[in-house]
């Protein structure tokens, strides 16, 4: 054994020897031809430090620049490198490997007929002596676009394709003509949004137990904004021009048992068809508004033909922006409905019919804005005309006596404490004046009236919005034989968001109403109603409400009562048809016996909205 390892380790000695004699052997010619190659492309080599960045020392192929950081090396026989393998001269790290590179990238220069032009080599070579590093040769310019070629491409910025894809194909963007809310158009800071407007206390006040079928057309509140309804159930409208029209039709079946509103003793059931249309529109202007608010109906009674009766109501309303401060507003309104043959003001108890009553009218004003202040300047025509009334036994009973025309003016100056609140301060005067010199009694009843309130608009969003205000009015009349009227006013339109899906609305007026009772000079009359929804579902919807109504005779001994209650249940099944029922009970009590009257109606219909 200690001789085979002998013999193995001479014969591994024998071979170093052998390979140090050959490379003693050819390193005289290797340094005869490197000079010639060096001088004939005038190059050289540099003993310098691979390491960089001092400006004494910036490392290999480099040298300080202008700014102190390390730059490669220019020399004015250098040519623009080019990208090539070398065939001569191409060193590994500053020692010539067989004359190829080993390096990633080494610049040389080119030899023979391509002198002083560098070539780039990107061959890796591994022969036991130092790989890496870069020669400092004849052209050293700093390969930028090589460099660039190598280079990784830059990381993707932005957002992934998937999301974009998800965004695109899964959530749609919604179509503007499904948006069911008329929004004003926003011009500079948005209009707060329209709170209920009470109905004036001068205007006269027709008999509000007329035979309307739900409490707020009881009481003259039958313009009222709609109440919110869910989005996926409100109608869409018709798009006609820059207006947008959303009309309605309402069609139900049901049973009144008092259609007349007469007393018990005279009281005729019948089945009751209501039909009932609505037109509601508001224009899409940038600046300005014109909007309006119809509706008629028509309670048919088959078996009670002479209960038969119409009613409508309606505004249209017209805002014109004049300037920032500056804003014009023009209003026409009108109401249709039917006196019952039992009240005070016919003294018919046998009439046939019931007589048609028809208010309409229109003001015009201006409201000026002083940053916070603001003033406005209203006035206003309104005229009332009656049907006159038809006995059993023929003869008609004229009420032309009654037709008048009321002329008013109102100020208002109002201080904005908040966006929330902005008490105000209003005087009102008008003046009545009849067709008649004097009315069936011989009494002139053409009067004068005047009126101080105080009150506030409230815009609350989330709870209460709306105006409430109160005051004192003195009427005195042209006839000595009537006594003037001292009484209180009151105008009340308020919306409570009692909760996502709870609202309650109150309305509430108190005023002076015209008469053609012999020796009273007036009513005073008090009305309120109370109305609360609530959405169950989506698109099922319960609305119960209350009204109240008082009447006093002033200079005679006659007092009403009225009290009624409705409740209703909406059921979308889209958003143009809904399915509605309604129940709906009146009462009076009145001093006269033959005023008084109760009256329980049943509906179930359908209400179309395309």
């Amino acid at each position: 054994m200690l001789g085979v390892e002998g013999d193995g380790h001479a014969r591994r000695e024998a071979g170093r020897a052998c390979g140090l004699a050959l490379l003693l052997a050819g390193l005289p010619a290797a340094l005869a031809t490197l000079p010639a190659a060096a001088q004939a492309q005038g190059a050289r080599f540099e003993s310098l430090s691979p390491v960089g960045g001092q400006p004494d020392n910036p490392g290999i192929g480099q040298e300080p620049g202008q700014d102190g950081l390390p730059t490669l090396r220019r020399r004015p026989m250098d040519g623009p490198p080019r990208l090539g393998n070398g065939t001569s001269g191409e060193t590994s790290g500053g020692e010539s490997s067989g004359g190829l590179t080993s390096g990633g990238a080494s610049l040389s220069g080119p030899t023979g007929a391509e002198a002083g032009a560098s070539t780039f080599d990107t061959r890796v070579r591994s022969s036991g002596s130092r790989t890496g590093g870069a020669t400092s040769g004849a052209n050293n310019r700093a390969p930028i676009s090589l460099l660039r070629q190598r280079a990784a491409p830059p990381r993707r910025q932005g957002t992934a394709t998937r999301r974009l894809t998800q965004d695109v194909t899964q959530i749609p963007p919604p179509a503007l003509r499904l948006s069911p809310v008329i929004q004003n158009p926003v011009v500079g800071v948005p209009l707060p949004p329209e709170a209920p407007r009470p109905q004036g206390a001068g205007l006269p006040l027709i008999n509000p137990l007329s035979g309307v079928l739900t409490p707020g057309a009881l009481l003259a509140n039958s313009l009222r904004r709609p109440l919110a309804t869910d989005d996926a159930y409100a109608p869409l409208g018709l798009k006609l021009g820059s207006f947008t029209v959303l009309p309605s039709f309402t069609q139900s079946l049901g049973y009144d048992s008092n259609p007349d509103q007469t007393t018990p003793s005279l009281a005729k059931g019948s089945v009751a068809l209501r039909s009932e249309g609505e037109l509601n529109f508001r224009s899409d202007w940038s600046r300005s508004e014109l909007a309006g608010e119809l509706r008629a109906g028509y309670l048919e009674t088959p078996q009670n033909e002479v209960a038969s009766r119409p009613n409508a109501a309606g505004t249209v309303r017209l805002r014109i922006d004049a300037n920032r401060d500056l804003r014009i507003d023009a209003e026409t309104r009108f109401l249709v409905d039917t006196q019952r043959t039992g009240s005070p003001n016919l003294q018919a108890v046998t009439a046939t019919n019931r007589p048609i009553v028809a208010t309409y009218g229109g003001s015009l004003g201006a409201t000026e804005t002083f940053n916070r202040l603001s003033v406005s300047l209203r006035g206003s025509v309104d005229r009332s005309e009656f049907e006159d009334a038809r006995l059993s036994d023929g003869t008609v009973i004229s009420q032309a006596d009654r037709n008048q025309n009321q002329y008013s003016m109102r100020l208002r100056t109002a201080y904005e404490v908040s966006p929330e609140i902005s008490p105000f301060v209003e005087l009102l005067a008008d003046t009545r004046v009849y067709d008649l010199r004097r009315d069936a009694s011989g009494l002139r009843r053409d009067s004068d009236g005047i009126a101080a309130s105080v009150g506030a608009t409230l815009n609350f969003t989330r709870s209460i919005s709306g105006e409430i205000s109160g005051g004192l009015q003195h009427r005195t009349y042209v006839d000595p034989a009537l006594r003037g009227l001292d009484a209180p006013i009151l105008a009340a339109a308020l919306i409570w968001a009692a909760s996502p899906l709870t609202t309650v609305r109150l309305n509430a007026q108190a005023g002076v109403t015209e008469t053609t009772v012999p020796g009273s000079s007036g009513i005073r009359t008090q009305t309120a109603t109370l109305e609360v929804q609530h959405d169950l579902l989506r698109n099922l919807s319960i609305i119960v409400g209350g009204a109240y109504l008082h009447n006093d005779y002033q200079g005679v001994s006659i007092r009403e009562t009225g009290f009624s209650a409705t409740a209703r249940l909406d059921y979308r099944f889209n958003r143009w048809l809904t399915l509605r029922g309604t129940y709906l009970y009146q009462e009076i009590n009145s001093s006269v016996a033959t005023a008084s009257f109760s009256d329980n109606t049943f509906l179930l219909g359908l209400r179309v909205s395309p």
